[in-house]
């Protein structure tokens, strides 16, 4: 059996139904679409902890905060499907905004602490659209799994706090970046970017892993961020949002490099921004 493009909620949880009757586990990857690499990474990495694999295709319009960027976010719903239908999907689940969101429809979800500052500062309400979504999809598909990348670190501890808190039976798991040869951190929004922004674009990697062996070997963090933000601009990149230090598992911001921590970055190059982040190694200095 190929790829099944279902619409409705009650149409997918008569198929998990299905699954679940034949002792089949299942995992849900959510996306927005566009997919690239990165995307078709998580898909593979579903399959490896599941028996069946739904897709999600949803262009959530609550997690937008531009309608300008809403309006310009690429739908390539049939292209999408071509991609997954090699790698055995077995559900794309694609409603539009009328079936997520009905008549109504008066419930917002709202992640504290993980959620404040970097993205959730520069983007009011964004990871209220993205917690909203992500615990309907995760309660219509009814996962075992559910895959998110480490690219958008941010959302996936927002996701991680959701689920622990509401008693979601899902388990999170987290993938890996995935990147082109050049280092760039593999997004839907880089089709955006110009020739020469594209040229550009991969400094924002370099920048990062260099500033994190930095602070692994000891330089003070706030030299080393004030030298990474700097850099962007001398690059080129027209506005840095942040260049921060956070602890790994709770995103407060570091002063030092003395337990596991994430840099993470934003910054704009024309008209497109740009997201990305690495690990930093704790300092034996």
């Amino acid at each position: 059996m190929g790829l099944s493009i279902l619409r409705t909620v009650d149409a997918l949880r008569e198929r998990v139904r299905c699954f679940r009757n034949a002792g089949e586990s299942v995992a849900v990857v959510p996306t927005m679409g566009a997919l690239h690499r990165g995307h078709l990474s998580l898909v593979e990495t579903a399959k490896a902890n599941a028996d069946r694999v739904i897709v999600t295709l949803f262009v959530n319009p609550k997690q937008f905060n531009n309608a300008s960027d809403l309006k310009a976010y690429p739908r390539t719903e049939a292209d999408d499907a071509a991609k997954l239908a090699p790698l055995a999907v077995d559900v794309l689940f694609a409603p539009d905004v009328a079936e997520m969101y009905g008549t109504g429809f008066s419930t917002n979800v709202s992640v504290a602490g993980v959620s404040d500052g970097l993205c959730g500062a520069h983007r009011p309400g964004h990871f209220d659209g993205v917690a909203t979504v992500v615990a309907k999809l995760l309660l219509q598909s009814g996962a075992d799994y559910a895959c998110f990348g480490e690219k958008d670190y941010q959302q996936l501890l927002v996701v991680r706090r959701l689920v622990a808190d509401l008693n979601i039976p899902t388990g999170i798991i987290a993938c890996p970046t995935v990147r082109e040869t050049d280092g760039l951190a593999l997004s839907s929004r880089n089709v955006r970017l110009s020739t020469q922004e594209r040229q550009k674009a991969p400094a924002m990697a370099e920048i990062l892993f260099e500033s994190a062996r930095r602070l692994t070997d000891g330089v003070q963090a706030g030299i080393v961020l004030n030298d990474a933000r700097s850099a962007l601009e001398d690059v080129g990149f027209d506005r840095v949002e942040y260049f921060e230090l956070r602890d790994a598992e709770t995103l407060q911001p570091m002063e030092h490099a003395d337990r596991p921590a994430r840099l993470l970055a934003a910054a704009w190059l024309g008209e497109t921004r740009l997201i990305d982040n690495v690990p930093v190694a704790p300092s034996a200095f």
